[in-house]
């Protein structure tokens, strides 16, 4: 028998049962929009955040002193460090909650005093006015560059450029607005005010700077740079757990690890619910060859084999699965994008995970068809032709 006859035959048998058969496929349909549901709205959210990372540089690193009183960073150490080769550029960093008044609106933000190499450290650049500039900590300016939540909240508007706005009490003009970020894995972009660092250090009466941020001319270069900068560190404080540094390649590779963990969990979870959607279809395929055992012992009678017999019920099985996972994945894609408009999660999913989930669901039907087939095309003719 041609094997597109088979086919032919084994859809005729599907189409003669639109009930069982959809019954049947259903839970295929259901394990496979499940999985790709999640991976689509999980791959979307992990894109999201390494975007976001990766928008920061990923030749970024940071510096954070730790340990006890008087472990600080002064310009002396910033200028050596900014000597060692392939870094281009060093910002070293106050920061802390503020209070932030105009008028009779108020606002709680985060505070950074920096300096001017900050806005391309951190790829922070503003939209209207203009950053920090080295006069403005010469002379401890009392200026600030603001977040568009910042302007929004206080004023109901962006053109804000030279308003007065209070910091803790301190008036503060404001010299410009920084470019919209949104929200990333450490909150609001948008939510901060910058200052110039010497103005910080008086107004949060902290003259210690235990964070610093550091580029490299290349991301190739970051972990060279790390480890000089370590090694000056540790014979600064004479202590090498006296600092921590950390880098954007590092935060990259977390999130590719979890990325790959995750991938692993839903593939897990997509085992085994297709388990037991195969073994509904073996239990229904058993059922279809009992209730068709004259229809075998009559096509083996006349001249059917074997083979075509074994042939027609796996099509039958593949088929049944391989159409339950196709309409689990449109059905998937439909639920990720339905609850990404919801929740405001991005969907991202890869062919490679199509095309497994297709193959899979197939490979199911194939598996688990295997032994009604067998046990089909096993049937002696004569005993089949006397089933009642």
């Amino acid at each position: 028998m041609k094997f597109t006859q088979a086919i032919k035959m084994a859809i005729s048998s599907i189409l003669s049962n639109k009930m069982r058969s959809f019954l049947t496929m259903l839970g295929v349909i259901i394990d496979v929009t499940a999985v790709i549901t999640l991976i689509a709205l999980g791959q979307g959210s992990i894109q999201r955040v390494s975007s976001q990372i990766e928008s920061l540089g990923t030749n970024l690193i940071v510096i954070n002193i730790t340990g006890g009183r008087n472990r600080s960073i002064t310009r002396e150490d910033l200028e050596r460090i900014k000597e060692i080769s392939d870094v281009s550029e060093i910002a070293p960093v106050l920061s802390g909650g503020v209070t932030v008044k105009a008028g009779n609106m108020n606002a709680n933000t985060s505070l950074e005093a920096t300096t001017p190499g900050y806005q391309q450290v951190r790829n922070t650049y503003v939209q209207l006015g203009r950053f920090l500039l080295q006069n403005d900590l010469d002379m401890r300016f009392r200026v600030a560059v603001v977040g568009v939540d910042v302007a929004d909240e206080l004023f109901g508007r962006r053109d804000v450029i030279g308003e007065e706005i209070s910091i803790n009490g301190v008036e503060f003009t404001i010299i410009g607005i920084l470019e919209e970020k949104g929200s990333s894995v450490a909150g609001s972009d948008d939510n901060r005010v910058i200052i110039p660092l010497t103005t910080g250090q008086r107004l949060l009466r902290n003259m210690e700077v235990r964070t610093f941020y550091v580029s490299t001319q290349s991301p190739d270069a970051v972990n060279r740079v790390v480890g000089e900068i370590e090694r000056f560190l540790t014979r600064k404080f004479n202590d090498e757990n006296s600092f921590r540094v950390f880098n954007q390649t590092q935060l990259l590779s977390t999130i590719n690890e979890a990325t790959a963990t995750l991938t692993m969990m839903l593939s897990g979870i997509a085992g085994i619910s297709l388990l037991v959607g195969g073994i509904g279809i073996m239990n229904i395929m058993l059922v279809s060859v009992t209730e068709r055992t004259r229809e075998i012992g009559i096509r083996k009678a006349i001249g059917a084999k074997k083979r075509d017999i074994l042939v027609q019920f796996l099509i039958e099985s593949a088929v049944i699965s391989g159409l339950g996972g196709v309409l689990g994945i449109i059905v998937g894609f439909m639920g990720a994008n339905f609850l990404s408009s919801i929740l405001n999660i991005p969907v991202a999913i890869s062919a490679d995970v199509v095309l497994l989930a297709t193959g899979f669901s197939v490979g199911v039907g194939i598996i688990f068809g295997l032994y009604p087939a067998s046990k089909a095309a096993s049937l002696n003719p004569i005993d089949a032709l006397r089933y009642e």
